[in-house]
C-alpha cells in the first residue's frame, strides 16, 4: 500500500528508486539522490537536498510529502538509556516505536499496524483493538525518526519487527520496508540484522520461508501447551502448535536457519518449571534459542512479573537441558515501555 495523501502528493519513502523514476517521472540517478537524503542522511526537507536541483526540488515540493509521521512524545530511560517515541500518523491515529541500547549495539523496534488485531491476553496494544495497516513508509519512517539524532560511528542498528500489530497480518508492507531498509543507498541494514516476531500465523511463516533473504524469524510462543497459549495467545486456536510446528521445520527445512523463541514471564502463569520442561520439549528438535522477557507491568491487565529468581530458575531449567537461553534484563519499565503502554498513557488507545 503506498499513500496518497491530499489527492495529489505521494509519500517517498512508500517508494523504491525505480518507483520514484515511474511516478514522478524523473531519471535513475536524481531518484537515487533523493532516496539517499531521505534514507540515508535522514533529510526530511527538499530544500536541504543540496545536490538535488532546484526544478526537482520544486517538484518534490508540489508532488510529494517526505515525511508523514510527527513525534507527538518521547521518553527515554535514564537507567539504561531506552529511548520510546509517540507517533502521529496522517491521519491523526498513532504508533509507538523503541530504541533499546546495549552497550555498543542499538536494537531498533518497530511497529507495523495501529492497535493489533490479535489480543493477546497481557498485551498493552490488544486492549485498543485493531486500526488500519501502516503503509511501507510509516514503518520505515519510525527507524528514520529513532535515528536521526543518534551517532552509531559508522555501526547499522538491528531491527526487530515487534512493536504494535502482528507483522505477517500486514506482510507485503512489513516485506517491502525490510527491503527497502536493506538498500545500500539508505540505511544499508543487513538482513542478519533484522528479525520479524509473529505470535505464530503459519500462512505468514510460510510466504516467510519462500523469500530470497536470511532475515531472521522469532515466534512469541509464551506457552507450549494449547491449552495455556490459547488463553495467551488466540491466535493459537485457529494454529495450535502442532500447526506452528509443522510450519517452522518446513521453513527450517528450506532456510537452514535457526529461530528464536520468545517467552514473556508471567508470574504463577507460565513461570513454572512444569512450563519450562514443556518448553524443552516443544523446542528441543528444531534449531531454537529461548528469549525470555520480563514482562512490564500494564495497567489494566490481571498479570504480575515474575521475581528474578523464578526468572532465572526458569532460565537454568532450559540451560541444563541444552536449550540455548537468555534471559532479558529489563530495559524500558521506568518509561512504560511494554507495545501499547505509551499510547494508552497518552489517551490515544
Amino acid at each position: 500500500m503506498n499513500l496518497i495523501l491530499n489527492q495529489e502528493k505521494v509519500y517517498l519513502l512508500d517508494m523504491s528508486v525505480t518507483e520514484m523514476v515511474e511516478a514522478l517521472d524523473i531519471k535513475r540517478y536524481q531518484a537515487s539522490q533523493v532516496f539517499r537524503w531521505l534514507h540515508q542522511k535522514k533529510m526530511p526537507d527538499f530544500d536541504q537536498m543540496t545536490d538535488v536541483s532546484k526544478a526537482l526540488r520544486s517538484h518534490l515540493k508540489t508532488r510529494c510529502l517526505a515525511t508523514c509521521l510527527q513525534t507527538i512524545h518521547m521518553k527515554q530511560s535514564q537507567q539504561t538509556g531506552t529511548k520510546k517515541a509517540l507517533f502521529q500518523l496522517h491521519d491523526g491515529e498513532s504508533v509507538e516505536s523503541v530504541l533499546i541500547r546495549d552497550r555498543t549495539r542499538v536494537t531498533l523496534c518497530l511497529s507495523s499496524q495501529v492497535g493489533c488485531p490479535l489480543k493477546c491476553e497481557f498485551c498493552a496494544t490488544g486492549l485498543a483493538g485493531f486500526t488500519r495497516n501502516l503503509s511501507t513508509g510509516e514503518i520505515v519512517e519510525q527507524a528514520l525518526s529513532l535515528l536521526r539524532d543518534e551517532d552509531l560511528e559508522g555501526r547499522t542498528p538491528n531491527i526487530v519487527y515487534m512493536g504494535m500489530g502482528e507483522p505477517f497480518r500486514n506482510y507485503d508492507a512489513v516485506s517491502k520496508s525490510i527491503r527497502l531498509l536493506m538498500e545500500k543507498d539508505g540505511l544499508g541494514i543487513g538482513a542478519r540484522k533484522i528479525t520479524v516476531s509473529t505470535a505464530g500465523d503459519v500462512p505468514g511463516i510460510e510466504r516467510f520461508t519462500e523469500e530470497d533473504w536470511q532475515v531472521r524469524l522469532s515466534i512469541s510462543l509464551h506457552a507450549a501447551n494449547d491449552t495455556l497459549r490459547s488463553k495467551l495467545v488466540p491466535l493459537n486456536r485457529r494454529y495450535p502448535l502442532a500447526k506452528l510446528r509443522d510450519a517452522i521445520l518446513s521453513y527450517q527445512a528450506r532456510s537452514d536457519r535457526q529461530i528464536t523463541f520468545e517467552w514473556t514471564l508471567l508470574h504463577g502463569v507460565n513461570d513454572s518449571l512444569d512450563d519450562a520442561n514443556a518448553l524443552v520439549l516443544f523446542a528441543r528438535e528444531l534449531k531454537a534459542t529461548v528469549n525470555l522477557i520480563p514482562w512490564n507491568p500494564v495497567s489494566g491487565l490481571p498479570f504480575s512479573p515474575s521475581p528474578r529468581e523464578q526468572c532465572e530458575r526458569f532460565r537454568d531449567c532450559l540451560l541444563i537441558q541444552g536449550i540455548t537461553t537468555t534471559l532479558r534484563r529489563e530495559k524500558g519499565q521506568d518509561i512504560e515501555a511494554a507495545c501499547g503502554q505509551l499510547r494508552r498513557t497518552h489517551g490515544v488507545a
